[in-house]
């Protein structure tokens, strides 16, 4: 990524995304490749008042503990992370993978222990996000490894991440205040829904929104971004369906991912590949069984899987389910070490009815939804 977009990137993520403000306490933190945006939102920080502190984390770490690390070591949870989440204003997180395949062949149980034992702090700082005390941000960082991944010379993806994030208009925040008033508009509309159902390749499946709330993700929590999402009814969940996309979850895959459901809960799981490591995170808890969100992808300006989540959830014309833990603020109750979003493309021959009634149509709203 140029010098200057790494400039317009901060100024957007302090100003729009997590409004740092005078007396902020800001942790900016990413891995040493993304050291050039890392100094840029240092400065833009110093500008607007906060008081950051950049940390450059290894990347190798996280396999390092997952291959060699004790129970008691997986478990551990640093006292300086639990201060951040509980005391800090801002967290901004850039995600810029090195080796994005370095987990592959890491145990997924010990990689699960280390999940449940990181749920705690998880839980809070979406409590505190909730509750406006928190603000934070996942922003995404071109690297030679998504990449290799999305098939893309490293300028192939600049580009790509660039358009997803509005930088290339000349004023990126007006741009991301009118796309913030479409996704008003979709969630106002499915707020009053009780019941929607997915019709699609492989896929017929029934969720119980109602009285849910629809989260409108304008870039405040992920850039980019450019979903409407919500936590449905923890056991109104009934039916098939067949993922488009490999199931990612932390350098780990599964391949043409199937889920049945029965009174919310997967009873079978099944995949062309990698089903073991399915059905290990299925299997983490009880909560892991359950559909924790539910999301419409609504940022037509990405158009093309890319293996890279922070992007693939956004696609415009897909959804997407979690299974595991429901995020706070949108009614939805379940709990689990696991949050896993996994991509279905609707937009060839996919539909979409709420309340019985067809409101969208191969990738698209139809009139009256949006």
């Amino acid at each position: 990524m140029l010098d200057a977009r790494h400039a317009k990137l901060a100024e957007v993520i302090v100003g729009y995304s997590v409004e740092i403000g005078e007396g902020d306490r800001v942790l900016l933190e990413s891995v040493g490749q993304a050291s050039p945006l890392l100094r840029e939102l240092y400065g833009a920080t110093l500008r607007a008042g906060g008081h950051p502190e950049a940390l450059i984390a290894l990347d190798e770490a996280e396999e390092a503990l997952l291959r060699e690390g004790n129970d008691a070591q997986l478990e551990w949870i640093a006292p300086d992370l639990r201060w951040k989440v509980e005391e800090g204003d801002v967290w901004v997180v850039i995600d810029a993978p090195v080796n994005t395949k370095r987990l592959t062949n890491v145990d997924p149980a010990r990689m699960g222990r280390r999940l449940k034992a990181r749920e705690p702090i998880q839980n809070r700082y979406l409590e505190r996000s909730a509750s406006g005390e928190f603000r934070w941000v996942i922003c995404g960082y071109p690297t030679q490894a998504s990449a290799q991944d999305a098939g893309m010379s490293l300028r192939q993806f600049e580009d790509v991440l660039y358009r997803a994030a509005f930088l290339d208009q000349d004023d990126p925040v007006a741009a991301w205040t009118t796309f913030g008033d479409r996704l008003e508009r979709v969630g106002s509309f499915l707020e009053g829904v009780r019941e929607i159902r997915i019709v699609g390749d492989e896929t017929d499946i029934k969720l119980g929104v109602e009285g849910r709330q629809w989260i409108r993700a304008k870039g405040l929590r992920n850039f980019p971004d450019g979903e409407v999402f919500t936590g449905p009814e923890e056991t109104s969940v009934e039916g098939t369906i067949k993922f488009t996309f490999p199931a990612m979850m932390r350098g780990r895959q599964a391949d043409g991912v199937r889920l049945r459901f029965e009174g919310g809960e997967v009873v079978e799981a099944t995949a062309d590949r990698g089903q073991d490591f399915l059905r290990e995170m299925v299997g983490l808890d009880d909560g892991s069984k359950r559909v924790g969100e539910f999301a419409f992808g609504m940022n037509d300006a990405i158009t093309e899987y890319t293996g890279n989540l922070l992007l693939d959830e956004k696609i415009g014309g897909t959804i997407h389910m979690a299974l595991g833990r429901s995020v706070p603020g949108t009614g939805g109750l379940n709990k689990s070490g696991l949050h896993w979003d996994i991509v279905c493309d609707l937009r060839d021959g996919g539909e979409v009815y709420a309340d019985g009634e067809l409101v969208y149509r191969d990738g698209a709203f139809l009139n009256g939804a949006s």
